[in-house]
């Protein structure tokens, strides 16, 4: 009988020895509760674990327990190596001498006998070696970022597995495990832990609020129509395994920095709404986001704690500039709305409930119109 994804995965997970966890740039707290979830679980189980995420974790989630175990650079992938083939004869010595005033390295080798030839010698670039590679919560390997593009031979030659719950998932692993009726990946991570952690309990306080942490952002707490009777199961057992819920409301939910609450203020003045297609929708420029001092980040909770808010809308659409590019936002309000499929117009994708897209080297001014011209004549098709 072939196994289940969620059981392959198990399979290769207990099978390796040196792992690679991994996420999506613009990190979220699912991405990033999922990453040190895992991590934590994976080294008490002595697994030689090496985590990363293209970007840094926003300022909201710096509450969360052993942030420091996400790298934001692979080891090891920068390294220049210099082979020397020792068929001939064998070193003798070796040394090197930097001549600053030439801004050269000169590097000595002398043999035991004989010599070496130009031929002898080889050079290649370093890469980071592992057993398996696992990515979370992440719908194509574009969007793990720079990780990816800087060592896209490494995620070519190891063996994937990908756990994620978006529809959009491009199923680029060896081992896909995409639950869609999954409110998040941290729901699912629980359900690998429980299997992985039948000789030894992995769950404890840190990975569970660390879990907890994701699945409340994904459904904003229990707010959103992709909520379902698991992920309310799945949550009250994460409390029992001693995640910390009331830090975590309080982090998220109920502390703002100044610079988002004047974010807010600048969005909100321009809120403008499509009657005739049932949606409203907000800006925000490059300018305001350095005028207010906001990271890019913090625009995420206009449209969750604020835009979502409004009656009568099926959706709500949020575009900010970032990073030389315009990302959309898209929130559904209405249960059936499925704002993935207004994402994949632009190369985006997400959930039925909430979904975003990246338009690169461009700015507001020059997309906004014919974005929303593209949304209205999807929602009339």
């Amino acid at each position: 009988m072939e196994l289940t994804p969620k059981q392959q995965a198990i399979e290769l997970i207990r099978n390796s020895k040196r792992i690679l966890i991994t996420s999506h740039v613009n990190p979220d707290g699912d991405s990033f509760g999922s990453l040190i979830a895992l991590t934590l679980a994976l080294k008490k189980l002595d697994k030689d674990v090496v985590t990363v995420c293209s970007d840094p974790a926003p300022e909201f989630l710096r509450f969360l327990p052993s942030l420091d175990v996400v790298g934001h650079e692979l080891a090891g992938a920068k390294d220049f190596i210099i082979t020397v083939d020792l068929s001939k004869t064998d070193v003798d010595k070796l040394g090197y001498k930097r001549l600053a005033d030439q801004k050269k390295l000169h590097i000595v080798i002398t043999p035991t006998q004989g010599f070496f030839e130009p031929q002898d010698v080889t050079f290649e670039q370093g890469m980071p070696r592992f057993d398996l590679i696992v990515v979370l919560d992440c719908s194509d390997l574009e969007r793990i970022g720079q990780i990816y593009d800087n060592n896209t031979a490494l995620f070519y030659e190891t063996p994937i597995v990908n756990i994620d719950h978006h529809i959009s998932n491009d199923h680029y692993g060896k081992v896909n495990w995409i639950d869609l009726t999954a409110t998040s990946t941290s729901e699912i991570l629980v359900a690998l832990l429980e299997s992985l952690g039948r000789e030894k309990t992995l769950l404890d306080q840190d990975i569970a609020t660390a879990l907890l942490t994701g699945i409340t952002t994904d459904t904003a707490s229990f707010q959103n129509a992709s909520t379902t009777p698991k992920s309310f199961t799945v949550a009250a057992q994460l409390v029992a395994a001693g995640a910390r819920q009331q830090e975590i409301v309080r982090k998220i939910y109920k502390t703002k920095p100044l610079s988002t609450l004047k974010l807010w203020g600048k969005a909100l003045a321009k809120v403008q709404e499509d009657n005739e297609n049932r949606f409203i929708w907000s800006t925000i420029s490059q300018a305001e986001l350095d005028e207010v001092g906001a990271q890019d980040s913090e625009t995420g909770g206009v449209i969750d704690d604020l835009l979502k808010t409004a009656p009568d809308i099926d959706f709500a659409l949020l575009l900010s500039e970032r990073k030389g590019g315009v990302h959309g936002n898209l929130r559904a309000v209405e249960k059936g709305i499925d704002v993935a499929r207004l994402a994949a117009l632009f190369g985006g994708g997400g959930h039925e409930a909430a979904a975003g897209f990246d338009i690169p080297n461009t700015t507001l001014e020059a997309e906004e119109a014919s974005i929303l011209e593209r949304i209205r004549e999807a929602c009339k098709a």
